[in-house]
């Protein structure tokens, strides 16, 4: 894969898993306010902010990866030595 393909990939899922994750505290939170056992919300609320931080993971490999693709860019259109000849 290249660099444009993975920050294309993994910028969007990114973005998408962050959504789910926040979702999903929400949902957690909820299930707080509704007085749901302890370990029931607690563990929906450690999987949210799993989620959440997977996304937030996801969506930093993508900007990586779109700042290597751009330095790659540059770097094809500098003129090299053979060419200012």
């Amino acid at each position: 894969m290249t660099h444009k393909t993975k920050w294309l990939t993994f910028a969007p899922a990114g973005l998408m898993v962050i959504g789910l994750g926040t979702c999903l505290v929400q949902w957690a939170s909820n299930l707080k306010e509704q007085q749901a056992p302890t370990a029931t919300w607690v563990g929906a609320g450690t999987l949210a902010l799993g989620v959440l931080n997977a996304g937030v993971s996801l969506f930093g490999r993508g900007v990586a990866e779109s700042v290597l693709y751009q330095l790659r860019e540059k770097a094809s259109d500098l003129p090299t030595a053979e060419t200012k000849s």
